[in-house]
């Protein structure tokens, strides 16, 4: 048994592995909704507060990992950490508060190991990947198997949410903000000209965001195919804070309720820049790459980047 612990910028997610003959099954998931980016100053200082929230959902992780007598254990950091300016004093805290070593990953890691893991379990050949975090968005570039470019830029739900947003569901203006802010960052990065057609969504808000439009469309659960104009047309369904409104994020992703719909903003921007139509939904990520890379170090292609 394996358990593999990801520290996010909006939610801490621990999830134990069974790996047997070379296979990988999933055994259960536990998550706190903690909101890490919340708790970082004008400065980029993330506070005593955040560090000490964090290490206690660490500890109750540790207490269920150890009540079952799991001992493999590995965690790792995105954004939560790897954007903030205090990165080493908030590594000591949780340390000496937990036992645990945390390893921050860089952006461009994190991208290619969301790349490693959902296309092992999906094995795709050609596409856009895209995993949008609470305080970062990872893209991955792939064609004919390899990888072309793995970048992050610092747009996620729950900072343009704190960013832009004033009440709970975000108005047309503030989701123009946003949007703005996603086409800004995105022109920033030297990325590939060219076409997507098909996005394979990975992460949380690409689930959540599949579960609305399965809910409000009367689709069965387990579809995994959102047609990217269904997701605007959603969002410019919500206008306001009305229960007829937050009912059926309520149903769908109810630790979502402030962050999806940034979240879905976000998508819309990625996915006008691509001319995408489409999202395929991954349920496998970051971690399982992590699990296959730095677990049991049997990485599906010994080497994913595109040779040139």
């Amino acid at each position: 048994m394996y358990s593999v612990i990801d520290i996010g910028s909006n939610t801490i997610r621990l999830t134990v592995y069974h790996v047997q003959d070379g296979q990988i099954e999933t055994v259960f998931h536990e998550k706190s909704t903690v909101g890490l980016a919340g708790y970082v100053n004008g400065k980029g200082k993330l506070s005593r507060t955040g560090m000490d929230r964090a290490a206690e959902s660490l500890l109750r992780f540790k207490r269920i990992l150890t009540n079952l007598g799991i001992e493999n254990i590995a965690v790792f950091a995105t954004a939560s950490l790897r954007n903030v300016t205090n990165t080493d004093e908030a590594l000591s805290v949780i340390e000496e508060r937990t036992g645990f070593r945390v390893e921050v990953l860089s952006g461009e890691r994190e991208a290619l190991l969301d790349y490693i893991g959902a296309t092992h379990f999906m094995p795709a050949s050609d596409g856009l990947l895209v995993d949008i975090g609470g305080g970062s968005t990872e893209l991955v570039f792939f064609s004919d198997e390899q990888v072309e470019k793995a970048v992050s830029m610092p747009v996620g739900s729950l900072n343009m949410y704190s960013k832009y947003v004033s009440h709970v569901v975000p108005t047309k203006e503030e989701r123009e903000h946003i949007r703005r802010k996603v086409l800004k960052e995105l022109g920033k990065l030297d990325l590939p000209e060219r076409v997507c057609p098909v996005i394979c969504g990975v992460g949380g808000t690409a689930r959540a965001t599949g579960k609305l439009v399965n809910t409000r469309k009367k689709l069965p659960t387990a579809n995994r195919v959102v047609y990217l104009h269904t997701v605007d047309e959603l969002l410019d369904s919500f206008r306001d804070d009305s229960r007829d409104t937050l009912l059926p994020i309520l149903k769908s992703a109810p630790d979502r309720v402030h962050t999806l719909l940034p979240g879905m903003t976000i998508l819309c921007a990625v996915a006008e820049t691509f001319h995408s139509d489409t999202m395929i939904v991954s349920d496998y990520g970051v971690r399982e790459g992590y699990l296959l890379t730095e677990v049991l170090h049997q990485e599906r292609r010994s080497d994913p980047w595109q040779r040139r």
